[in-house]
């Protein structure tokens, strides 16, 4: 994943694997929900969603940007270059020292960089909460604080909940990874609206983030 061994040991560090709620409890549920979903979490095997617990909200977010409206695999080329400019997630200070036009170099686009930097300033002028201060928000009030910012929009919020502070019932209905999953899943013919698939994901709650995470891997399978 991150181009030699050496550094997949080293960027491993920065990942906490098990999310915070009830895995066990949270299959169980989706198994039960119907037989399409229980087929899929046979074919995709064990729940593997990787949660950055370790991470500021401020490192998370920036990998949420990266990832905004491109592949999967240009997303993680471009995780690894600015990992090796910065020797690992970015600290607000460490990525503002840098002059403008560097994150370029590594694939950002000339917005995501404006953003990431205005969000470097947000977390070191405090206007970003930390970590500690974000599990006292529910998840809307958490959507609606970073969609103050400039460049994040819902889906980064989403990425965010699920990714980072481990939210277990995001729903992203708007990701197109989402659709195509609930399509290949689900057999559809066409590919389903996110107004359509808002209220297909009521079976699953309180574990929506743990469907979605099965989704996502139907587009592999």
């Amino acid at each position: 994943m991150y181009g030699s061994v050496s550094k997949l040991v080293t960027l491993k560090d920065y990942f906490f694997k098990m999310p915070p709620y009830d895995v066990d409890e949270a299959l169980h549920l989706l198994r039960s929900s119907d037989p399409r979903m229980a087929n899929l979490i046979a074919q995709v095997g064990p729940f593997e969603l990787i949660v950055t617990r370790e991470w500021s909200p401020f490192q998370a977010l920036v990998r949420s940007v990266i990832f905004q409206q491109i592949s999967t695999q240009a997303g993680r080329a471009i995780q690894n270059r600015l990992f090796d400019l910065f020797g690992g997630p970015p600290e607000p200070d460490a990525l503002l020292q840098t002059p403008m036009g560097t994150l370029r170099e590594v694939g950002f686009s000339q917005s995501k960089e404006q953003t990431v930097r205005s969000l470097a300033v947000s977390a070191r002028e405090g206007s970003l909460p930390d970590r500690s201060q974000m599990k006292t928000f529910s998840d809307d009030d958490i959507i609606e604080l970073l969609s103050q910012h400039r460049g994040i929009g819902i889906w980064t919020a989403q990425m965010f909940l699920i990714f980072n502070l481990g939210r277990p019932d995001v729903w992203p209905v708007t990701d197109l990874g989402i659709r195509r999953g609930y399509k290949i899943a689900y057999q559809l013919d066409e590919l389903p609206k996110a107004s359509e698939l808002q209220p297909l994901g009521n079976p699953w709650k309180p574990y929506r983030s743990v469907a979605s995470w099965y989704l996502w891997r139907a587009n592999e399978l």
